[in-house]
């Protein structure tokens, strides 16, 4: 029986849940799993501040909750990572958050990290969220392309910004390694690895192979449910 990931776009543009859904064609081939994306009907059009971070996290959970029955894992597909301790509480199901996902991948990769974030106003919270994980040391630093998500379909001008934060990430700051901070990203990281020549990592990529591992090796959360 398959492994059926349920990957779930907290942001209400079905564009950025399509891009997720064809960047894991390649793992939903040579892996015999299932990946269900999801769009979160309730979300802001793009996930680019706190409130909307905050905002979403009920009525993603709810979204968990009406699918927990048919699910193998879930993939919470925004690099703020909304609402991951609370969607661990609403089910025993291992709960990937693409920011934790992709950082960790990244320390596997490559001893300094680069993050490329959508907006400057992004990189403050993606920064405590570092900081929790006990990692700022191996971040060489975090740019930001100024797009916001539902901008991010401009293929020229994205992949253009994403370049050129790229090679200032690596000649400026010493990045060996790139993380992609957003979903919205997706379609863009083969091309930005081999115009870099380093490893990019897709976060919801490296959350969604977590997802089959942690599926396939029987794990569940360990946060306690709050009834």
């Amino acid at each position: 029986m398959a492994d059926r990931i349920i990957v779930i776009n907290p942001n209400s543009t079905a564009t950025v849940t399509a891009d997720i859904a064809t960047a894991l064609d390649g793992l939903r081939a040579d892996s015999n799993a299932e990946f269900e994306c999801l769009t979160l009907a309730e979300g802001p059009p793009g996930i680019e501040t706190q409130r909307h971070v905050d905002g979403v996290v009920v009525p993603l959970c709810r979204l968990i909750e009406s699918c927990d029955n048919r699910a193998s894992a879930f993939v919470l597909a925004c690099f703020s990572d909304p609402g991951l301790q609370m969607a661990r509480e609403t089910t025993r199901k291992p709960v990937l958050g693409i920011a934790e996902s992709g950082l960790l991948t990244a320390l596997t990769l490559g001893d300094r990290i680069g993050v490329i974030a959508i907006l400057a106003g992004s990189i403050p919270r993606h920064s405590r969220f570092i900081r929790a994980m006990g990692i700022e040391d191996r971040i060489a630093g975090e740019l930001s392309v100024e797009l916001g998500v539902t901008e991010l379909a401009d293929e020229n001008v994205t992949y253009a910004r994403m370049t050129d934060v790229g090679k200032r990430l690596t000649e400026e700051k010493g990045a060996d390694v790139l993380v992609m901070g957003c979903a919205g990203m997706a379609r863009y990281r083969a091309r930005l690895e081999d115009a870099l020549g380093l490893p990019v990592i897709d976060p919801t990529q490296a959350a969604a192979g977590m997802a089959i591992t942690a599926s396939r090796l029987g794990y569940r959360t360990g946060i306690q449910r709050m009834n």
